[in-house]
């Protein structure tokens, strides 16, 4: 029988290895211009939405109250609107190992915002990592690029999808505690829903969606797993815990994206793309580590 600790880090394990097909599968459902990136970044919330609405009414669970609406909207805005939309575009043009080596800083992003939502004073250690890779990041897009100073607008997206993604980890975690762990995505997807249905309907007025089966495949895989089943694995290894030790399996998902993007894309991997991955996932680990190293130490 297996310890809570292996559970624990079990079903992190499958939240993360689930969410490490997003990047390839997205790249997958917008190629070739047939199911566009705005289709691709609300559809997926829409259906993850449709999911969560029936999950919420048959479990029937309560209604958010006063200020938690508030939050559940950063949630939204981060997680549902923000990353989808602005990773759907950016990869229209990247590549999924390109962009899984700049979404590496999201570890690092999310604890930086914790540190910042949570007013904690970490040492100067973690704000030093935090920065260095932030930096790597950078400096290995714009090396992909035309050299220093040659960022592509697709970077620039990436990294602000990183820096929604981290704001939508970080509220999504504090208010986890109070709604439940599925039950906050859940909710944020059906605040979100509206205006999701909305850019959705305005996709298909402007470009009636005509993708291959395997974009639809991919598109049915990022509304259902990505957005919705995802994160009750993930959110339930974190329940289980121990947090600070699950929390760490999510430094794995780039080097699996970049797996699956050799793998299923058959995209060349080169050697800046290793280097560049190892750097900033090693930079976010040690951040990561060092913040929850100090928080032990407050305990």
């Amino acid at each position: 029988m297996l310890s809570a600790s292996s559970a624990g880090l079990g079903w992190g394990l499958l939240g993360v290895t689930a969410f490490s097909f997003t990047v390839p599968f997205t790249r997958v459902a917008v190629a070739g211009g047939g199911i566009s990136p705005l289709f691709v970044g609300s559809g997926r919330a829409v259906i993850a939405a449709l999911l969560a609405a029936a999950a919420l009414a048959i479990t029937r669970q309560r209604l958010p109250r006063g200020v938690q609406w508030a939050r559940l909207s950063v949630v939204a805005a981060g997680v549902v609107v923000g990353f989808p939309l602005l990773s759907s575009f950016a990869l229209t043009t990247a590549s999924a190992s390109h962009g899984a080596v700049v979404i590496a800083l999201l570890p690092a992003a999310t604890a930086v915002m914790a540190v910042l939502r949570g007013h904690e004073r970490p040492p100067r250690a973690f704000w030093a990592m935090a920065t260095v890779g932030a930096i790597a990041a950078v400096g290995f897009a714009s090396l992909q690029g035309d050299g220093f100073g040659g960022l592509h607008w697709a970077d620039l997206l990436l990294l602000s999808a990183v820096l929604a993604a981290g704001t939508g980890y970080a509220e999504g975690g504090l208010l986890a505690r109070e709604l439940g762990a599925w039950q906050t995505i859940s909710w944020a997807l059906v605040l979100s829903a509206p205006l999701m249905i909305g850019l959705a309907g305005v996709s298909m007025a402007r470009h009636a969606p005509a993708g291959t089966p395997v974009q639809w495949a991919a598109f049915a895989y990022l509304g259902v797993v990505s957005m919705f089943l995802g994160f009750f694995a993930w959110y339930r290894g974190l329940a289980v815990g121990p947090m600070a030790q699950v929390s760490q399996i999510q430094l794995v998902q780039p080097v699996l994206t970049i797996c699956w993007a050799a793998l299923f894309l058959r995209e060349q991997i080169t050697w800046p793309t290793i280097l560049g991955g190892f750097t900033v996932v090693a930079c976010a680990g040690t951040a990561v580590r060092t913040r929850l190293g100090r928080a032990a130490d407050a305990r």
